[in-house]
């Protein structure tokens, strides 16, 4: 369900995502901010699962407080996490399937999977065509390896999600410099200036006139 957060300067924000909730909760708890904290760690490196991992991390420190009171050192208890971290990375591993890069179908069924949780999830299936068929197009398969920096996200007003696409070049967000310039034109040429045209503005405010090619 959408929840309605309000901060101190009467800002309104009206979301379900785990990620966003966290990041705008104003938090004085330190073990509270470690789970905002990593709930934002989860966002930036995997781009899902934030609530997941708030919530496990809540139920172990659930069960801290149970062998804390058994008498177990806080540092015991941080050694036992890890041993089971690394049983449960060797779990995942022992039981993960390896996906062909160039099965299109079982990548769009993954990231299907990823964009389930999100706000974006009735255009889930649309958007993961759209993220499969971006990723393919800057990935080295050889490698395996993406250049994220490749690949950008332009927002534009109006519309709505649904009418999200994908443009396999450049765009450049530029005016129309006059009304009577065509929509549309094929196999144009492009100039890329990295200079100005204008002349350069004097920092002083002296006159300087130039009449000849000596001067």
């Amino acid at each position: 369900m959408d929840k309605i957060l309000v901060s101190g300067d009467g800002e309104t924000v009206v979301t379900n995502d785990g990620a966003t909730i966290m990041e705008k909760m104003e938090l004085n708890h330190q073990a509270a901010k470690l789970l905002c904290q990593l709930s934002k760690s989860q966002d930036d490196e995997i781009g899902d699962g934030t609530t997941g991992v708030v919530v496990i991390a809540g139920a172990l420190l659930e069960k801290c407080l149970y062998l804390l009171d058994k008498g177990l050192h806080p540092l015991n208890i941080a050694r036992g996490f890890e041993k089971a971290a690394l049983s449960c990375m060797q779990t995942i591993e022992e039981s993960a399937e390896t996906i062909d890069s160039n099965n299109r179908e079982q990548l769009i069924d993954a990231a299907v999977t990823t964009l389930g949780s999100k706000v974006v999830n009735e255009y889930k299936h649309k958007l993961a065509k759209v993220c499969v068929d971006a990723v393919l197009s800057v990935a080295n398969l050889n490698t395996r390896d993406v250049n994220f920096d490749l690949i950008k996200v332009e927002g534009k007003v109006g519309g709505n999600v649904g009418d999200t696409e994908m443009y396999n070049g450049i765009i450049l967000d530029k005016e129309f410099s006059h009304p009577q310039m065509k929509n549309e034109i094929k196999d144009c040429k492009i100039a890329i200036v990295t200079c100005a045209f204008e002349p350069p503005k004097p920092k002083t405010k002296n006159r300087l006139d130039i009449t000849s090619v000596e001067d």
